[in-house]
């Protein structure tokens, strides 16, 4: 979709044809015609730039080449650029000079020589007008703030009073003919132009009630679905830093559930917070080869401080394993300085990757990393199935989406790592697995690169340090929205909406008495301070200016679990109307003493509802395969297969390349329905036992299978 509107140029009050000026003589075709060529060209770039979502700048350059072209065009033709425009032939006796007006005296018309138009003043202001105008309108169609829209539109106003005082006549940028009617036809053709709609617009604020809703539908563009929901819902702001979100409060309360739910449950296990740097040194990353090795694309550098060259550069952190651990080396001596468990909640950059998406894959991404160390192997390991079942419970109890828990393969596991566990969750709208969150067992690998030793109390000798290394990030977010989410909107799980419900009072009418407006205020008002008595996360919506339909598309868009409507007769019969966002169902319920109670048990079944729903989507595309014919089958139907795999790393190799289908590229996106089936784990809970006479899901595998694997197409 063209997110460029051309506006009519400005054209001549008639169009009576006349000899070309003498001082202003037609240009040749060919000039003329190449011109047009570029102009056509230059649109289709500045059209594709703003449909990529390109930064603000680059469409700004390429927008004043279009502009400077357009003047060329009309400083060689002495014509106005509008779409569809033909350059006259030499032979042609038009011209862009305004011929003539008629002047009424009396009942006699005196025809009234008006001068050429130069390029003088006039022309100027005319350009700037219109420049100002495709700015102001850019901005409306990128939504951009409020406040950027009503600076420009000021400055747009401001040119227009300029032209207004040169020129004596209001700016006309339809060049609509300036007829001889009489008043009352006058009346007639001009009582609706297009000043009451950009009114509304105004008065309305940033929320503009013609594009409230999502305009894509989730199963038919899921891509353009996802960016409006994230952007109408107001999760996400776009920034001009590729890969590079704003989180808004709606989104970020999320993770602030999640990130308080999950540092008390931690703080039970022991683990204190601290913070560690951004950068780290050159020396400090490349310590760990095969570690680093693994993130090497993804580091950003910093390389550069003003104008002068860095004598060494630093690293942005893609993880923080190489941060922390010389300290760990400094602070454990003894073992009575064991076992040490730290956490941090911080942001990481991890810089490499083609196609980035909100939550989901970007550059810059919150989260938090449990670094710990043990003097026992075995109280480590079991700190690794413990974090694990906490980011299972993370997705289970508050964001209402099952997941499969497993181990991952030799291919996928954490490079510098012993093992790695993790959580895998599923989205049906495309049938691809998502990485939940996982827990390390980093062994002894890197205490004995970092020299991390502790006195053994029994041998007196030194003795590395076991490690874990565990993390959750703002991807469950994403995840979430995958799962959750409709063609309405958001659709928030109780447990991490920043409000579980919202109230709307109803009926109000510009003909009800004053007195019964307050009470029905009044009554929305007392409601509200008895649910957050009670504990519930409620908002009363008192706007005056938005209409109660208005409102309830508004918080559906958001997500809001449960809305309350309160009108007048409510009021009167001590009821209320409770409407589910999960669901859409409306339920009556009486006003009294137990309205908490009952307001928290719908929130209650809400949220035990949508997990239900996941989990028999989960269960329906999760499927035993034995035969590779049978394989590429499912993943075709957009289901995740649990086969028989031997872990050989080459034959996984094999497994996700034969898989693929033929038409994919080197520019496809990773995970896209094209791409093979990589290994998502080993789940813990085996489907069957391996018998003797199973064999590897690649048929060309003469290895004997060891377990069940999960594979699919995966983000």
């Amino acid at each position: 979709m063209s997110l460029v509107k051309s506006e009519p140029a400005v054209t001549p009050p008639s169009k009576v044809s006349s000899p070309p000026s003498e001082t202003q003589p037609p240009a040749s075709n060919s000039v003329g015609q190449e011109l047009l060529g570029k102009i056509s060209q230059q649109g289709e770039k500045v059209r594709k730039l703003k449909t990529d979502k390109a930064s603000k700048d680059a469409v700004d350059a390429e927008v004043k080449i279009l502009l400077e072209l357009k003047a060329q065009f009309k400083t060689e033709t002495g014509l106005t650029w509008k779409p569809g425009i033909q350059i006259p032939t030499s032979g042609s006796t038009s011209s862009p000079v305004k011929e003539e007006a008629t002047k009424e005296k009396g009942r006699e018309k005196t025809p009234v020589k008006v001068e050429p138009k130069d390029n003088g003043a006039e022309s100027v202001l005319e350009a700037k007008i219109k420049e100002q105008g495709d700015k102001v309108r850019s901005l409306k169609s990128s939504k951009a703030p409020k406040e950027s829209i009503d600076k420009e539109v000021q400055v747009l106003l401001g040119l227009k009073e300029q032209y207004k005082q040169l020129t004596g006549k209001q700016y006309n940028p339809g060049g609509a003919e300036k007829s001889d009617n009489k008043k009352g036809n006058q009346k007639k053709s001009t009582p609706k132009p297009s000043v009451p709609e950009p009114a509304k617009e105004e008065s309305s604020g940033p929320k503009k009630q013609t594009r409230l809703g999502l305009e894509a539908k989730k199963e038919e563009n899921l891509a353009d679905w996802y960016s409006q929901v994230i952007t109408k819902g107001e999760m996400i702001e776009y920034y001009d830093v590729s890969g590079c979100y704003i989180l808004r409060p709606w989104s970020f309360a999320i993770w602030e559930s999640i990130k308080d739910w999950f540092d008390t449950e931690i703080k039970k296990l022991g683990v204190q917070n601290c913070y560690f740097p951004i950068f780290v040194s050159k020396y400090a990353l490349e310590k760990e080869k095969t570690h680093i090795a693994d993130f090497a694309p993804e580091v950003a550098w910093v390389t550069k401080s003003g104008e002068s060259d860095m004598a060494e550069p630093v690293a942005i952190r893609p993880t923080s394993e190489t941060v922390m651990y010389p300290a760990y080396a400094k602070w454990i001596q003894s073992y009575r300085d064991l076992p040490i468990k730290l956490n941090q909640w911080n942001n990481v950059v991890r810089w490499e990757f083609k196609h980035p998406q909100p939550f989901l894959r970007t550059r810059e991404f919150l989260w938090q990393e449990g670094h710990t160390a043990f003097a026992d192997q075995n109280e480590a390991v079991e700190e690794v199935y413990s974090i694990l079942d906490l980011y299972a419970r993370v997705y289970t109890d508050l964001l209402a989406i099952p997941v499969v828990k497993g181990r991952k393969t030799e291919r996928e596991k954490f490079a510098g790592g012993d093992f790695t566990t993790t959580v895998e969750a599923y989205v049906s709208i495309n049938g691809r697995a998502i990485q939940g969150a996982t827990s390390h067992h980093l062994g002894q690998n890197f205490s004995k690169m970092f020299e991390i030793v502790f006195d053994d109390p029994l041998t007196q000798e030194k003795r590395y340090v076991y490690q874990n290394s565990w993390g959750i990030t703002t991807r469950t977010i994403g995840v979430m929205i995958m799962v959750h989410a409709d063609n309405q909107g958001l659709v928030i799980p109780p447990k991490v909406a920043c409000i579980e419900a919202v109230i709307v009072p109803c009926g109000l009418t510009v003909s009800m008495a004053e007195s019964e407006k307050n009470d029905l205020l009044a009554s929305c008002a007392e409601l509200e301070s008895s649910l957050e008595k009670h504990g519930i996360r409620v908002k009363g919506d008192y706007r005056m200016n938005y209409s109660p339909g208005w409102k309830f598309n508004h918080w559906e868009l958001k997500g809001v679990p449960l809305r309350v409507e309160v009108g007048p007769r409510d009021v009167a019969a001590a009821t209320l109307v409770a409407v589910r966002r999960d669901t859409g169902e409306k339920i009556t319920l009486k006003r009294d003493d137990s309205t908490p109670t009952q307001i928290s048990s719908l929130l209650t079944d809400i949220q035990a509802s949508l997990l239900k729903r996941a989990t028999d989507d989960l269960e329906k595309h999760k499927v035993v395969c034995k035969n590779w014919s049978e394989f590429c089958k499912h993943l075709e139907n957009k289901n995740i297969i649990l086969s028989p795999f031997c872990g050989d790393m080459e034959c996984e190799d094999k497994i996700k390349q034969n898989s693929a289908r033929d038409e994919t590229g080197a520019e496809a996106e990773p995970g896209a329905p094209s791409m093979g089936a990589k290994s998502l784990c080993i789940p813990f809970d085996q489907p069957q036992p391996i018998t003797p006479e199973d064999k590897c899901i690649n048929p060309a595998c003469s290895l004997a299978p060891n377990f069940y694997t999960l594979f699919g197409r995966s983000y």
